[in-house]
Order: structure tokens, then C-alpha cells, then sequence
């Protein structure tokens, strides 16, 4: 098919433009695959991700900034591993050609490939039920990738950013909807959900200097047990030091929890710093704010305290895509 809908054609009309240069890209969009080369002493980084339309975004999400947070996602995946982004290879499958829909994913998509100086090399269109695949690639310095395994009890358990923001973000658009408003990816409400960050300054910055990491997707508790798992130790989250997003003041002490320990999607990096590495220097180095919110313990228990040290019940832990 080679009409004005066609594959091509809206490979051409939408995503052809380029979005950043890099001299690693040989051959980008236009042939059968893409060639890239990696720097001489470095490693490949791969990663992929996928949102499908009623599960990961609503039908109606506006596009611009579901371009924006599908790159976003990927891209937080390759900071927590210390990498630089080499090239995106973009996967669309949508039940019907919407011109208008499609120039505005292409904007908010490109726009941040563009300020992250990771080019558009390929990709690929489907008619089908909605979704979106991302893979990412980038690469690192050989023998310097920012793994999950590695914390040892008594390292300090460090957090960047604020916590909770994406969550209390999407529990505005639903009340937003439940009175019959549309969607507004311009609200500062729904910034943190709409238009993530990914912490690539802070990954590269955290090379040789923190012993693992993970990138919060899930909810603090949720990847917080898979880094300790990684790692073999336990984790005590001490609750009065959280840094919890400014969008939560004044919310029910049940929603700050829920949003901080279990929401979702805020991307900020999770990680274990030796008690020997100087926090603040690092904090200014990466421009970035960091927060020792507790430390890694012996065994395998994830608990939260307050600020006596008695111990917390959480109901929730975090996101489950397998989940009922």
C-alpha cells in the first residue's frame, strides 16, 4: 500500500524528520533496518518498553504528551543503568489513521528526542488495537553499567527528586473525568504524569560511585523489593524523610501514602550509596536533589518506620501489570 495512509507515507509525513544528530547513527529512517556504531571501550544498552491504550493510557490521553512519556519511560530505563542514548526505534499500532493525532505524538515525541539527543532510526506502523513499543539504545563505558545488584547492608538507600507526583497527577484526571471534563495536559496537576522526566544527567553522574540502581516505574515499595532482591539484603524506609511532591499538600494522609509508597510512573532514580560518598557534592554535581530516605539492611524484609522507628502498615506495595 503506497496511498496517502500508507505505512510509508505516514513514516514520511510524521516521523522522518530528524530529531537530533549523532555521528554513532550510520543509516537511520528509509532502509531496511538501522546501523549504529558504539564507541571503541564501550558496551550496548537495550531496552524496550510497551503501553497498550486502556491499560497504560486512556483512549482519549492527549497525544503530544503520550509521545513525550512513551520516550520518557524508555529513556528513564537507560539512566538507571549510567547510559548515554544512542537511538529510539518506535513500534505504532492504531485502530485507524487520525492525521491530527498522529501530528501531535509525533511533536511531543520528537521534541524530546531532540532535547535528549537520541535520534528517530526506524520504526514500524499497524492497524490494530492501540499501542505503543519503544526500545531504546544507548551505551556505556565497559565495565561501568549501573546494575540492581550489589547494595550492602548499611549503605545508604538514596532517592532523587520528589515522590508521589504522578500518582496524586492521575487521581486529578480522574476526578477531572468523573465530572465529565476533558483531559488537560497542560495542568501543573498532571505535570508529573503527562510530561516525566528520565534522570540521565544523574545516571552518568552515578557511575562508579553507587553499587545499584533502579528507576521508580512502579512505586517506591514495589521497585525498592526488587532492588533489595537483586542485591540479597533487606531495606528500612524511614517515612519522615521522603521527599513528598508539593502537589500533596494538604491531601488525606491515606492518599500521600498511597501515592509516595505504591503510585507509579514518577521516574526518579533509586539507589545505594556507600556511607563514604559524599551525598552533597554529588547533588550539586548532577544538579539534581537527592534524598537519603533510609538504608539497606541484613536479611530481606522491606519495612517502613516513622520517625521513632516503629514500624508502618502498608496495604500497598505498588503496580502490578499482571495483576487483576
Amino acid at each position: 500500500m503506497t496511498g496517502p495512509d500508507s505505512e510509508f507515507d505516514l513514516i514520511r509525513r510524521y516521523f522522518a524528520e530528524p530529531a537530533g544528530t549523532s555521528p554513532d547513527v550510520r543509516l537511520g529512517i528509509g532502509d531496511d533496518a538501522a546501523l549504529l556504531g558504539v564507541q571503541a571501550g564501550h558496551e550496548l544498552v537495550v531496552s524496550v518498553d510497551t503501553m497498550v491504550e486502556g491499560t497504560h493510557y486512556f483512549p482519549d490521553h492527549p497525544p503530544a504528551s503520550l509521545g513525550h512519556k512513551a520516550l520518557a519511560a524508555n529513556l528513564s530505563d537507560l539512566a538507571a543503568m549510567g547510559a548515554d542514548p544512542l537511538g529510539a526505534v518506535l513500534s505504532l499500532t492504531l485502530p485507524s489513521v487520525d492525521h491530527d493525532w498522529l501530528a501531535a505524538f509525533s511533536r511531543g515525541f520528537l521534541a524530546l528526542a531532540e532535547q535528549a539527543s537520541v535520534p528517530l532510526v526506524g520504526g514500524d506502523t499497524t492497524r490494530g488495537p492501540g499501542a505503543i513499543s519503544v526500545t531504546v539504545l544507548g551505551q556505556v563505558p565497559a565495565g561501568q553499567a549501573l546494575r540492581r545488584a550489589g547494595a550492602r547492608p548499611g549503605d545508604r538507600l538514596v532517592v532523587s527528586g520528589a515522590l508521589g507526583g504522578a500518582a496524586a497527577g492521575l487521581a486529578f484526571e480522574k476526578q477531572r473525568r468523573a465530572q465529565g471534563r476533558p483531559p488537560d495536559e497542560e495542568s501543573p496537576d498532571c505535570a508529573r504524569l503527562f510530561w516525566p522526566s528520565a534522570r540521565l544527567a544523574l545516571g552518568r553522574g552515578l557511575r562508579n560511585r553507587a553499587r545499584a540502581v533502579i528507576d521508580i516505574s512502579d512505586g517506591l515499595l514495589a521497585d525498592l523489593g526488587h532492588l533489595a532482591a537483586a542485591c540479597g539484603c533487606g531495606a528500612r524506609v524511614d517515612w519522615s524523610q521522603l521527599p513528598v511532591d508539593p502537589l500533596l499538600e494538604g491531601q488525606p494522609e491515606e492518599m500521600v501514602r498511597d501515592c509516595v509508597l505504591a503510585g507509579g510512573e514518577d521516574y526518579e532514580l533509586l539507589f545505594a550509596l556507600p556511607p563514604t560518598e559524599p551525598l552533597e557534592l554529588l547533588s550539586l554535581s548532577v544538579r539534581t536533589s537527592l534524598t537519603v530516605i533510609g538504608e539497606f539492611t541484613s536479611g530481606s524484609d522491606i519495612e517502613v518506620v516513622d520517625a521513632h522507628g516503629a514500624r508502618l502498615d502498608v496495604a500497598r506495595r505498588g503496580h502490578d501489570h499482571f495483576a487483576g
